[in-house]
């Protein structure tokens, strides 16, 4: 089996963060990438799930006043600038 080299770019802090994850299962970031690219081959398909992450609970709590201020009749905006003249900003 021949072998090439692959160069990924990305910023440090991210190498980082995924450096720390990979090892603490004792894996580098190079076996890694590796399984990545034979899970492509095996299954036929790019294996990521990419998806919005979860509101925390201060944001779940702003959406329910949200929610409530609508079905209150409150007022809305159409957008920051309506917003702000209505606070005399």
């Amino acid at each position: 089996m021949t072998t090439s080299s692959v160069t990924i770019r990305v910023d440090s802090e991210t190498k980082k963060a995924a450096s720390e994850i990979v090892d603490y299962f004792g894996l580098d970031l190079s076996s890694v990438t590796r399984a990545f690219y034979k899970q492509i081959v095996r299954e036929h398909r790019i294996p990521l799930q990419l998806s919005d992450p979860e509101p925390n609970a201060e944001s779940r709590e702003s959406i329910k006043e949200a929610d409530r201020v609508i079905a209150e009749g409150g007022t809305g905006f159409k957008n920051a600038d309506e917003m702000f003249a209505s606070m005399g900003l």
